[in-house]
């Protein structure tokens, strides 16, 4: 699916896909912390439904929102921007399970686990990030 769009009072043919931020490792990987999270969350006691579980739906879910509006944006200072507020949510999430497992809503596995599956985003998140840089070879 190919983008037309008005920039600059000319038009501008972006060719870019619109959900090529699906095609995104980094993407995908993102989407697996997701789901893990809301598996996660099912182990939660009822009384942090409204607490830490919301936040941490919140923090996982705007991992992906902020990937797939970042790599859609037009300038490169944008796309870093929003690459950098995923990373960001990544580290949030990752820092709630580990207090969760502290308070033992969650085994010291299944964060090992989740810490593996964050590390490895935070990777490609990076990998994303640096190549929105300019090349400084000569």
């Amino acid at each position: 699916m190919r983008v037309e769009s008005l920039l600059f009072n000319g038009i501008i043919n972006l060719d870019m896909e619109i959900f090529g931020y699906r095609k995104l490792i980094a993407y995908q990987k993102a989407k697996e912390v997701v789901k893990r999270t809301y598996k996660l969350l099912k182990k939660f006691p009822i009384e942090e439904r409204y607490a830490m579980c919301d936040q941490l739906r919140r923090a996982a879910v705007s991992i992906t929102s902020n990937i797939a509006e970042g790599v859609n944006r037009f300038s490169v200072k944008d796309k870093a921007h929003f690459i950098e507020i995923a990373y960001g949510s990544l580290m949030e999430v990752s820092s709630q399970f580990e207090i969760a497992e502290e308070l033992c809503y969650i085994s010291s596995e299944d964060r090992l686990s989740m810490d593996m599956l964050i590390e490895e985003d935070a990777r490609l998140l990076s990998g994303l990030l640096n190549s929105y840089k300019p090349s400084t070879k000569p």
